[in-house]
């Protein structure tokens, strides 16, 4: 099985040291006609490494099993590797957020070249699957966001990646700054998987998600193997609403329940307690029943800060 690995992109830092964005590529021995291509990327956020573990995994596997590639697999371990070195969210000294600076431009500013490089590099695949990691204040459990624009193509092949929740929004302007809108207005379907926390490996996702990205393949022809992927079946937002808990108060949260709990309303969320004072400033209380897909991460909150989300069933489908 040729793999290749290929620098999509370099340029010379002031440090004396190169900046290499990088891509290996999987064929199969024997070429087939009309193969697929899917290219998996992560690492857009520096501080996301939830994506680098299913990578690994994914590019263990077809090391294992050369035999059943029937496409192409192109995998991106670090896009922003300068913000993974640094653990840094956003694109180190620009301060910049490089999904929000797609479709970049060539002459641009460095950031901008990065995001053009990969974008660049990408065009042609058939999929797409870009992996991120929430940030390191909630942890998500493994879901699909999608952009409702695109939802007729991507939402069935969503279905397929083992996830537990796909979460379609509508359109916003921001939205088209991002890799996914990007490729997805390039003809590649791409999918945007959020799970896990920041800065941490969650190793059950991963398998979780290697799980969905191989039967997504075989659904696709990219792989072929005799095994069965059996894969969840994923609730949708498009059957119910979104709920946001914030908090009232500042302080430090301490959750009552655990993460991805099926919750009735008005249940017990958690306290935002004061150590100082020994108090409870705030009880946390469901406003409606469901499923608690996100829940605080990192302790320490403040007036407005997200506790949580919870998907609802309409009511329609109580």
């Amino acid at each position: 099985m040729p793999i290749e690995t290929t620098d999509i992109f370099t340029s010379q830092l002031p440090v004396g040291e190169t900046l290499r964005i990088q891509r290996t590529r999987f064929r199969p021995e024997t070429p087939v006609e009309n193969a697929k291509r899917i290219s998996i990327v992560s690492g857009i956020h520096g501080d996301e490494l939830e994506g680098q573990l299913v990578i690994y995994l994914l590019a263990a596997w077809l090391r294992e099993h050369p035999e059943a590639l029937r496409g192409t697999v192109d995998i991106y371990p670090a896009v922003n590797s300068l913000g993974v070195d640094t653990i840094i969210r956003g694109f180190p000294l620009y301060e910049i957020d490089l999904n929000r600076a797609f479709p970049g431009a060539r002459n641009d500013f460095l950031p901008a070249q990065v995001v053009h490089a990969l974008a660049e590099d990408v065009e042609g695949s058939d999929i797409a699957v870009d992996i991120h990691s929430s940030n390191i204040f909630l942890r998500e459990i493994p879901q699909i966001r999608i952009n409702k624009e695109f939802s007729d193509s991507t939402f069935p092949l969503a279905k397929k990646l083992n996830c537990d929740f796909i979460w379609i929004h509508d359109a916003v302007t921001v939205l088209e700054a991002t890799f996914s809108h990007t490729m997805n207005t390039r003809g590649t379907k791409t999918l945007v998987v959020e799970m896990g926390v920041g800065m941490r490996l969650t190793k059950a996702y991963g398998r979780q998600l290697l799980v969905g990205i191989l039967n997504l393949m075989k659904s696709e022809g990219i792989i072929e193997t005799v095994a069965d992927y059996n894969v969840r079946e994923p609730f949708t937002s498009e059957v119910g609403d979104v709920y946001y808990l914030n908090a009232p108060a500042g302080g430090l949260f301490v959750p009552a329940l655990d993460h991805c709990d099926l919750i009735t309303e008005g249940q017990w969320i958690g306290d935002i307690v004061d150590p100082l004072s020994g108090t409870v400033r705030a009880s946390i209380h469901a406003p409606h029943g469901g499923i608690l897909f996100t829940l605080r991460e990192y302790p320490v909150v403040y007036e407005g800060s997200l506790l949580a989300r919870i998907f609802g069933a309409s009511d329609e489908e109580n």
